[in-house]
């Protein structure tokens, strides 16, 4: 977007100009945010950053994972009554997701509070 400031016709000001950078800059920031996305699980719990918000759960929290097809992501049942998008799994990614929400289910089955399947 820079260059395109640069080097766009003369009868954009400015202003136009200072636009095209902010609006690239948005969409970098954008695409950070969802790049970033990711769930890592450890002896303690479970982190799942989601492109604005990060939580931070521990194995009783979490009651069951599941992702139904078609989902863009699977999700997480909590003891309280709520549920939270895994947006780290990626469901366009179909073997992958498969592969990743099986690892997922079997660690919150085996360590959580989870009711046995």
């Amino acid at each position: 977007m820079v260059l395109l400031a640069v080097i766009v016709a003369p009868q954009f000001k400015t202003f136009d100009r200072t636009m095209m950078v902010l609006f690239g800059l948005l969409m970098a920031w954008l695409l950070h945010m969802l790049a970033r996305c990711r769930v890592t699980a450890d002896e303690a719990g479970v982190t799942v950053v989601n492109a604005f918000r990060t939580r931070r759960l521990e194995w009783a929290e979490i009651v069951d994972v599941n992702m139904s097809v078609g989902e863009p992501w699977p999700t997480l049942d909590l003891a309280d009554g709520t549920s939270l998008g895994a947006m780290g799994i990626n469901g366009a990614e179909k073997d992958l997701a498969a592969r990743q929400l099986t690892e997922l289910q079997a660690l919150v089955h085996a360590r959580g509070e989870a009711r046995d399947r």
